[in-house]
Formats: C-alpha cells, sequence, structure tokens
C-alpha cells in the first residue's frame, strides 16, 4: 500500500509539472537564439536597460521552462555599483523565480558550521536564478583585511573555494562571477554623496568607512584571491564601475552572453468579458475605511 501511494505521489509531481510547463509553452512562442544588440554609437541610456531587461525576461522563462540553476555573485569595492546593476537585474523580473541573496554577518552559531554551509542553503534549485550581493567570497575580502577570520581559515578558504566552485559546475549549476572595480577618484566622490544625500545615506556603514584606511590591503587581497579562484571552471569577469551606466549596460549583456537562451515572444491573449454584476447587491461604501486623499 506505501509503494502504490510513493507511486501515486511521483506520478502527480510528473503530471503537474507537465501541466505547469502548459502552461508556461502557451503564454510564449519559442524561437531561435536571438542575436546579440549591437548598440549606435550616440545610444540612449535608457532604451538600451529597456532592451537588456526584455531580454532578462526572456531569460528568466528560458531558465524557468528548462529548469536550469543559475547563480551569479557580485563583489567588488564599496560604492563600486553592485546594487544598482542587481537592481536593474531584478527590476523586470519575477521575484518567485529571480531573487537577490544578501546575508547578514553570522551568528554566533553560523560561525561554528562550515564555512560555506550558510551559502548552500541559498543555491538555486531547479528553475531558479540567484543573485549574491556579496558571497563567501567574503572570507578573501573583508574577513581577511579585518582580521575577522585567522590565517588557517583563509588559506583553508582559498584552497577549498575552486573546489567548492567546481563541484557546483558539476552540478548543474550556471555559476557567473563578477568583480566590479572603480578607482579611488570614484569611491571618494560617490561616499560624499551618500554622506550627503539622506536617501542613500543608509548604503554607508562604518565597515565601508573603515574600507578607506585599508585601499591597498584591499586590493592585495583582491589580487590574491583572483590568483587561487580565477579558473578555466569558474573564471572572474571584471566590470569597469567608474561609469555607473556603462557598467550596468555592460554587465547585463554580458550577462545574457552566458545562457544560450531561446528567443521568446508572448503570445497575444484575449480578454474574457467579465462577469456580470447584476444579480449582486455590494455593501455602501460608507461601511469601509479608505485611505485618506491628501495628494
Amino acid at each position: 500500500m506505501k509503494r502504490k501511494d510513493k507511486h501515486q505521489h511521483a506520478g502527480g509531481e510528473v503530471t503537474e509539472l507537465a501541466r505547469e510547463t502548459a502552461k508556461v509553452e502557451q503564454y510564449w512562442i519559442v524561437g531561435d537564439r536571438p542575436e546579440a544588440r549591437k548598440p549606435p554609437k550616440n545610444y540612449n541610456y535608457v532604451e538600451e536597460l529597456i532592451n537588456l531587461q526584455i531580454e532578462l525576461i526572456k531569460l528568466q522563462e528560458y531558465v524557468r521552462h528548462n529548469r536550469l540553476k543559475m547563480c551569479v555573485i557580485f563583489e567588488g569595492r564599496d560604492a563600486a555599483g553592485k546594487g544598482g546593476v542587481i537592481k536593474r537585474i531584478t527590476d523586470p523580473l519575477n521575484p518567485r523565480v529571480c531573487r537577490v541573496v544578501a546575508l547578514a554577518t553570522p551568528t554566533e552559531r553560523e560561525r561554528g558550521q562550515w564555512y560555506f554551509q550558510r551559502y548552500v542553503a541559498e543555491l538555486p534549485s531547479a528553475g531558479e536564478i540567484v543573485l549574491f550581493d556579496r558571497s563567501w567570497y567574503n572570507r578573501a575580502g573583508v574577513e581577511r583585511v579585518m582580521g575577522f577570520c585567522i590565517e588557517e581559515e583563509y588559506q583553508e578558504f582559498l584552497r577549498s573555494c575552486p573546489l567548492f566552485e567546481e563541484m557546483l559546475v558539476r552540478s548543474g549549476i550556471i555559476l557567473v562571477k563578477y568583480w566590479f572595480s572603480v578607482n579611488d577618484e570614484e569611491q571618494e566622490k560617490r561616499f560624499q554623496d551618500r554622506m550627503r544625500n539622506p536617501i542613500k545615506r543608509w548604503k554607508l556603514s562604518a565597515m565601508d568607512i573603515e574600507s578607506r584606511r585599508h585601499w591597498v590591503d584591499y586590493s592585495q587581497a583582491k589580487d590574491l584571491m583572483f590568483a587561487q579562484t580565477d579558473t578555466k571552471v569558474s573564471a572572474w569577469y571584471v566590470v569597469n564601475s567608474d561609469n555607473k551606466k556603462q557598467a550596468r549596460l555592460n554587465c547585463i549583456a554580458h550577462l545574457l552572453s552566458r545562457v544560450p537562451y531561446n528567443d521568446l515572444s508572448p503570445v497575444e491573449i484575449a480578454l474574457p468579458p467579465r462577469q456580470s454584476d447584476s444579480d449582486y447587491k455590494r455593501p455602501k461604501i460608507t461601511s469601509q475605511r479608505f485611505v485618506p486623499d491628501i495628494y
């Protein structure tokens, strides 16, 4: 009897997946691989961003439809523009498919775990895209420079990280790693802007301010990290982010090139007529609490 229940459960999952696939297909027309867009020399930033975001939607549906697992890592200097790129990627996408992971300082319990353990819990499942706003590379950066880990932990990370990432890739995860590079003068201007702008003030943490004292230390840590973790299986891609808008467009265009997705066009859908409410008497408007119209 138990075997029969298991068989029925498995069959139910297969049937449900087939139904979901059919629903996806009925809203999209699958075409050939889209050609990479060549922007004009006098391109308009907003127009190019819209074109790239439309392609991101196609990529999202391709990942979901084919049950791919995609993991994108964003690392780099403070105020290098990582958050701005992530925001432009996620804006047009379904948060159930594409989610952002930005882990806080590890708890006491997490400090006692295998170092990669809390990141493994956030890895993508089939049909998901996960964007890591900083990642396990904290150990090779801020933890190394600020003394939050001991030398043995740091050296073990450099040894094990390439092996860990090779396992991820062999398991079927599409792993893409970006390092955002910004020069000293531009970072200083962005820090000053964050200090003056109350809307951006939350972005400037005590750790960001302290990092200014360790500019060379962070440069050395980054170079050592690249020497050990920039591999053929899991390469680093450097984004020049001195110009924020160019960095956003370049990074998104490159990300799209990493997955050979097919072109998808939405099917035209005819909306059915709205149900008539002639036989339904709605409650009085005075029985409801409305938000005041102050604008």
